[in-house]
């Protein structure tokens, strides 16, 4: 899943964007653990998030990540001082019937360091990477009742549709943003 001939991408506060390797496995689940149960409560059952474990998502991410998918690309942050702090995966859209050609999958950062520019980092990476790969467009779904649906209408995003999604024996709402332009001259 990594994205061939990606160069590391070092921010001026010293954040460097990589494509993720499976060493990060480990790294990479731990964020995905933490993030979830740090936005979710009350959003998704407890029985869920109490589940969830480190070592599981570290099995299953190193699973994804030693297997390479076409078009699709895993990202890291990384700070100097912290480590791995987050991370995202994207490639060709998976509902058609969107106006997008791309989307982003998944887009978590650390609660230690959200609201430090690590989440946009990632997302324009993303963009980027989605836009060298022929995808000029993207789309993000984002639980409808999560708070941080607001960082993607700040990212430029759009709300394009709403869907019910059933994950975990419950039906839960998510909303659409779409971006119609990304890479260079887009977000």
């Amino acid at each position: 899943m990594a994205r061939r001939g990606l160069s590391d991408r070092v921010s001026p506060s010293g954040l460097t964007i990589r494509a993720a390797q499976p060493k990060d496995a480990a790294a990479i689940a731990r964020i995905h653990v933490d993030a979830w149960r740090s936005a979710y409560p009350g959003l998704i059952s407890d029985a869920v998030l109490v589940g969830m474990s480190h070592r599981n998502q570290s099995v299953q991410w190193a699973r994804s990540l030693g297997r390479r998918q076409p078009r699709e690309s895993v990202l890291v942050g990384v700070d100097g001082a912290a480590g791995l702090i987050g991370f995202g995966n994207c490639g060709p859209v998976r509902v058609r019937g969107t106006p997008a050609k791309g989307e982003v999958y998944t887009l978590y950062v650390d609660p230690d360091h959200q609201g430090m520019g690590v989440g946009s980092a990632l997302l324009t990476a993303l963009f980027e990477t989605l836009a060298e790969a022929g995808m000029s467009s993207a789309i993000v779904w984002v639980l409808s009742l999560n708070p941080s649906r607001f960082f993607y209408e700040a990212m430029g995003g759009r709300r394009f549709a709403e869907r019910d999604e059933r994950l975990w024996g419950t039906v839960l709402r998510e909303t659409g943003y779409v971006w119609t332009q990304i890479g260079p001259t887009g977000r």
